[in-house]
């Protein structure tokens, strides 16, 4: 699950559907990049990071990747 992703959306006050909307993507394809099944394009994920004001560098981090990443330092 991108974590990040989902709490910079909710801070930023939108629903799932709002963000899908303003990426002119389905709900659907959203609900995946959010949850970590699907990667999105570039473009998508500029998108977002104008949106958000978050670097997509973190938006994009799964939490299972930052749990790995902390295991091993």
């Amino acid at each position: 699950m991108r974590k990040n992703l989902k709490e910079a959306r909710q801070r930023a006050g939108m629903t799932q559907q709002e963000m899908a909307d303003r990426l002119g993507i389905s709900l659907r394809y959203y609900q995946h990049i959010e949850a970590g099944q699907r990667t999105g394009d570039f473009i998508i994920w500029d998108t977002l990071e104008d949106i958000t004001g978050v670097h997509q560098r973190i938006l994009r981090q799964n939490e299972s990747n930052h749990l790995d990443l902390e295991d091993n330092q």
